[in-house]
């Protein structure tokens, strides 16, 4: 096989993932700079020969070699998941007759715990959101759906008013894989998303950069686009400051403070897999770990016995 070759096997396997398989537009670009990064390789053009030049990548990246910074394990493990994936399809529709996939492990997944804030922390940082502003209002309503409702920020950003129901109470989500769901959302987000949609967001939206379809977009910058990722995490930055949280927080803490109070409040496992959009409940199953932990620290501080 030659180099072309693999220009031709990889063209071919992003056309079979967005067409055949359905997969969104950010997996496909994801797959694409992996599999770009691979035809870098000085021996490249013997990729189809065995499993030399994917696994001499794989160490590569694992070592930064070649001048770069060396790949996360999470990065490293996703890395190694594409290269499989592509030489699964490569040897079914026959770019190469060697079977390479079976013999690139995934480098061991890291269970690293997420730092979640208690339930009193919590309420501090959104407690802390200056919400004299008609921004501070819109930030406040930002941070206490990302807790009501468990989002990622890049769902809240992305929602638009045809997905929120004040009356109902509830909010549809597009999540990774294109999955929907539907989460409900607790009285106090109600609260400050009807105050938001009241007083602030028309006077966003008459400015009209982010246009109307579908009602236009929930969350709306000072100049009437659409909130932007980095403005989102300078508010909840921000509210961190003042919280005395700043070291803590991240722009997933919300989400995984909602999963670990759920928990710990007795919720199912399954449940909280799907009000969380995660494909799989493995995925879930690393809040119970960080339960374990918090019930151990609470044995720890309140049994007379325990130190």
């Amino acid at each position: 096989m030659t180099a072309p070759a693999y220009a031709e096997a990889v063209d071919a396997f992003l056309d079979h993932v967005r067409v055949e398989r359905g997969l969104s537009d950010a997996t496909v670009r994801a797959y694409r700079a992996d599999l770009v990064a691979l035809g870098r390789e000085r021996r490249i053009g013997r990729w189809a020969d065995g499993p030399d030049v994917a696994l001499g990548h794989l160490a590569a990246c694992a070592a930064g070699d070649g001048g770069g910074r060396a790949l996360r394990p999470t990065s490293l493990r996703r890395r190694a998941a594409t290269l499989r994936t592509f030489y699964r399809f490569a040897y079914a529709e026959g770019f190469t007759r060697v079977d390479v996939a079976m013999r690139l492990d995934l480098p061991r997944q890291s269970r690293l715990l997420p730092d979640t804030l208690t339930v009193e922390e919590v309420e501090r940082l959104l407690e802390a959101v200056d919400v004299s502003r008609p921004e501070g209002v819109r930030d406040r309503a930002l941070l206490e759906l990302l807790y009501a409702a468990g989002l990622r920020v890049s769902e809240a950003l992305g929602l638009d008013a045809v997905d929120l129901s004040l009356e109902g109470a509830f909010v549809r989500v597009i999540g990774k894989g294109d999955r929907e769901r539907l989460v409900p959302v607790g009285d106090e987000a109600l609260v400050w998303l009807a105050r938001y949609a009241a007083d602030v967001r028309p006077a966003l939206l008459e400015r009209g950069r982010a246009g109307t379809d579908r009602g236009g977009p929930v969350f709306l910058g000072d100049r009437g686009w659409r909130l932007g990722r980095q403005r989102a995490w300078e508010s909840i930055r921000a509210a961190a400051l003042r919280a005395g949280l700043v070291e803590r927080v991240s722009p997933h803490t919300l989400r995984h403070s909602f999963a670990t109070h759920l928990l710990e409040g007795g919720a199912d496992l399954r449940v909280v897999q799907e009000l969380l959009g995660h494909a799989s409940i493995s995925t879930t199953q690393l809040y119970t770990h960080v339960t374990g932990e918090r019930i151990r620290e609470i044995y720890a501080r309140a049994h007379p016995r325990a130190r």
